[in-house]
């Protein structure tokens, strides 16, 4: 079981989404954050103050995921996320040592996605 962590543009959000949906893979939380990366720094005035912008609002994706759906879940957000300028984001994979649902107390990969991915199109 990998937990599969992805920051990605905002407007990009949907995309992704769509692309995880049509590869089958489910069950995911989103948050709101901000960070520095590889991006400009944006200098903005206000009240007659600049002010140097350094954190940029991002989204950030949580998935836990079987290990066939590793290369499958990555693909797709790369796929849909990508628009090839500095700040597209990254996607961190990292290992899970144990998951219970809490709903029917199912454990590790039968509390994850579906052992069966679908292609990425």
């Amino acid at each position: 079981m990998k937990l599969v962590t992805a920051i990605v543009r905002p407007e990009r959000l949907s995309d992704v989404l769509e692309a995880l949906f049509r590869a089958q893979v489910t069950g995911l939380s989103i948050s709101r954050v901000q960070g520095h990366g590889g991006e400009l720094e944006a200098v903005e005035t206000y009240r007659g103050t600049t002010v140097k912008m350094e954190l940029v609002e991002k989204v950030r994706l949580e998935i836990g995921v079987s290990e066939p759906f590793v290369d499958v879940t990555v693909a797709a957000i790369v796929g849909a996320a990508r628009t090839g300028e500095v700040g597209d984001g990254k996607i961190f994979v990292l290992p899970v040592e144990r998951v219970v649902r809490i709903r029917t107390g199912e454990t590790d990969a039968d509390a994850v996605t579906p052992i069966a991915p679908a292609r990425v199109p």
